[in-house]
């Protein structure tokens, strides 16, 4: 699925999913192509897209235009609220705009408003998956008692919950309780909440020789937490993706985590 220096999560399904993955909100237009672009020749394998960014063309294009194979670069996409009770049509039009048969996951990109309100969604999700338009599917923006809510009404728990993770918000309460339910945390804005003048990251960056946006990658990446970072800036699409030559030490994690306070 990837090479060999990405390293992946296993989702149900046998399916992989690189722990790195490219962010794609607000990167609309050619600069959104060529975002995806410069980011799949820096060596990302993993595109998070959404029907809410209106970029699936442009994300489409460029992984057809990349040169590499369909399977090798893990694409997911989200419903948006205002699609409930259409969400077969949503799909159908993702994998159009994506020019694909199937994403690699689809999430539910919002956290349910009242109890019972994200059930149905759920089994729609699910139907989608069982007739491999997504390989696997999953949620964003949940609580654990919203993903406990659908694991209950279904037996099936979501493959991914995708939320605001970083340093500063990191909460091992939230970590565990993910991992106990087999649902892989995957983290979005983790530059965007960090601040990366902080004396502890950039003691650790300076021992590696990396940046303090490279440590917190990485931190998320020695965690098995996925982590997705957006940039349309080049040399920060590199910088992001040139993780994989360093690792944090057990201290070093440590220290990292206790920026969450």
């Amino acid at each position: 699925m990837t090479s060999p220096e990405q390293p992946t999560v296993l989702l149900p399904g046998e399916v992989r999913m690189p722990l790195l993955g490219f962010g794609t909100w607000q990167a609309t237009g050619e600069a959104g192509y060529a975002a995806v672009l410069a980011a799949l020749d820096a060596g990302y394998r993993h595109i998070d897209t959404a029907t809410m960014y209106g970029n699936e063309r442009e994300v489409g294009r460029a992984v057809k235009e990349s040169g590499l194979r369909r399977e090798d670069v893990f694409i997911t996409t989200k419903l948006p609220p205002e699609r409930v009770g259409r969400e077969r049509e949503t799909i159908e039009a993702s994998l159009a705009a994506l020019d694909t048969d199937h994403v690699d996951l689809w999430l539910i990109h919002w956290s349910p408003t009242s109890p019972g309100e994200g059930i149905p969604v759920w089994r729609e999700l699910l139907a989608a998956r069982d007739e491999n338009m997504a390989r696997a599917v999953g949620v964003s923006n949940h609580s654990i008692s919203q993903i406990d809510e659908l694991i209950q009404a279904t037996e099936e728990n979501p493959a991914v919950n995708q939320i605001r993770w970083s340093p500063s918000l990191y909460d091992r309460q939230v970590h565990a309780a993910h991992r106990d339910r087999g649902v892989v945390l995957e983290g979005y804005s983790p530059l965007r909440t960090t601040d990366l003048s902080d004396p502890v990251l950039v003691r650790i960056a300076a021992a590696h020789n990396v940046s303090p946006a490279q440590v917190v990658l990485r931190w998320h990446i020695d965690h098995e937490t996925v982590v997705i970072p957006k940039s349309v800036t080049p040399d920060r699409i590199r910088a992001n993706a040139d993780v994989f030559g360093f690792s944090l030490t057990a201290e070093e994690m440590r220290d990292i985590d206790a920026l969450g306070g």
